[in-house]
């Protein structure tokens, strides 16, 4: 059965790694964020890798009125209408402490723009029978943090939303995905200080086909996330306000 996945937030480089892996398996990608040129040489790429159809779409979560545009694109594939999402911003906290306006961008750019695009096309996933979303969150969104508190409550919000999303969707035949990387190299963490066990984004990207062909729920990746973000969320809080980490 034929597949087509879009791809929010299709400029960074865990969503070029992602769009590169399904384009590989032969299916359709519809690749949308804010950058056009970017998003049309990503799409001729793919096109190279094998993709069946490899399109540039318009996208920007702060623009909720333009969602529709994709939707009808993608309603004109045949077969199953999977949904990636790679959106986010995370400006630094001390900047956003300076300027709380900051606040809701981060929010829009990280949860609700992307929550209200997936409302969009959850009841054509229904109608399919299927279908797959992927919602690449955040380990900061396990525990608040002085460092970036406010972009971890931003996808501490969206990973409760893809948690009802995945028992609505489940009912119909869909899933959902929720992934949670740790450190990444990519445009968002350069320059950072502070990051440790970076993982590449073709790393990432394999890890979430994994999680994908085997229907999990909820990945951390690289796998030992798990592992550190239990022993954060453990830390009692009157210990944990204390730390810097």
């Amino acid at each position: 059965m034929s597949e087509t996945w879009i791809i929010l937030g299709a400029t960074s480089s865990m969503a070029k790694a992602f769009a590169r892996s399904v384009s590989e398996q032969g299916h359709g990608v519809l690749l949308a964020g804010r950058d056009m040129d970017d998003l049309k040489r990503s799409a001729a790429d793919c096109v190279v890798y094998g993709a069946r159809v490899g399109e540039a779409l318009k996208f920007d979560a702060r623009k909720p009125a333009n969602f529709g545009a994709i939707v009808k694109r993608a309603k004109a594939e045949e077969g199953m209408i999977n949904v990636a999402v790679f959106v986010g911003s995370m400006p630094p906290q001390d900047e956003i402490d300076a300027d709380p306006n900051l606040i809701e961008g981060t929010v829009t750019d990280s949860f609700t723009g992307p929550a209200m695009f997936l409302q969009s096309i959850a009841s054509e996933m229904e109608l399919r029978g299927g279908g797959c979303v992927v919602g690449v969150g955040s380990v900061a969104g396990d525990r608040g943090r002085i460092g970036n508190y406010v972009y971890g409550a931003a996808k501490a919000g969206f990973a409760t939303y893809l948690s009802g999303l995945r028992n609505r969707l489940t009912r119909s035949g869909g899933h959902v995905v929720t992934v949670k990387p740790g450190f990444v190299d990519t445009g968002m963490t350069w320059g950072i200080e502070g990051m440790f066990l970076v993982a590449t984004p073709e790393k990432v990207a394999a890890d979430i086909l994994k999680a994908v062909a085997k229907k999990r729920n909820v990945i951390y990746t690289p796998f030992f996330w798990r592992y550190i973000m239990l022993i954060i969320r453990s830390i009692p809080e009157f210990i944990f306000k204390k730390m810097s980490i």
